[in-house]
């Protein structure tokens, strides 16, 4: 019978130490090892339906998620309110940071699915020389910083592949949980994200595809708003 890492015993010598610091190493949530992934820290979506598809069993505490719509509005926020909830709730609570939003956060339904409104915090870049507001610039800072649990931005323009590089490896410094909204047509562009899903409207709700699971499972699921988290998978 073949042994793990994990299985080797321990001793004082160099060689079990090596292995005791490479058992360390490969538990690192930026470390990806297929469907033996390393545990990490996840986040519940609020519907066991979904955790089941995603690796871990909910939303990764620690990287960078893309959420791919036809076009911002259509609801994928309430994906987030779980998290948003638990997160800005829980004891020693960092920053729930919304960059550049395109609507303006609506905090009565914020405070009303339970979030803390006195740990969220805007930011609206400003054009500098002519450009574009720096969005994506503010968003990594954000990510990086390590002054925040949970950060969003919205990318009307597709980032470079390097750019998407640098905000996943700017959510694992800053041990933080990105989510970049992105339109549909985003879905055939490679990607660093941990994740990435796709949400389209449905008459009472959305349809999650997953495009990108590390360790996850694929497929889609439909979500019905107006029954908290009513789900059937397809």
């Amino acid at each position: 019978m073949s042994a793990t890492v994990a299985d080797l015993p321990v001793g004082d010598s160099l060689a079990d130490r090596s292995v005791t610091e490479l058992a360390r190493l490969l538990e690192h949530p930026a470390i990806w090892r297929g469907r033996s992934a390393a545990r990490a820290e996840v986040l519940p979506t609020g519907c066991a339906a979904f955790d089941a598809c995603l690796p871990g069993g909910g939303w990764p505490r620690t990287g960078l998620i893309e959420i791919l719509v036809s076009r911002f509005g259509v609801g994928e926020l309430y994906l987030l309110f779980p998290a948003l909830a638990g997160l800005t709730r829980r004891p020693g609570a960092r920053w729930c940071v919304w960059v550049a939003p395109p609507l303006e956060p609506y905090a009565p339904a914020l405070s009303a699915h339970g979030a803390a409104l006195e740990r969220m915090l805007v930011v609206r870049p400003s054009a500098r020389r002519g450009r574009a507001p720096e969005s994506l610039w503010a968003f990594e800072e954000t990510l990086g910083s390590g002054a925040s649990d949970i950060a969003l931005a919205w990318a009307t323009r597709s980032p470079k592949a390097r750019a998407i590089r640098r905000l996943q490896l700017a959510a694992v410094r800053g041990k933080t949980l990105g989510v970049l909204f992105r339109p549909l047509r985003a879905a055939r562009e490679s990607s660093a994200a941990v994740l990435r899903i796709a949400v389209e409207p449905k008459s009472d709700g959305a349809r999650i595809t997953l495009l990108k699971s590390r360790g996850g499972a694929r497929g889609s699921i439909e979500v019905q708003w107006t029954a908290g988290w009513s789900m059937a998978g397809s």
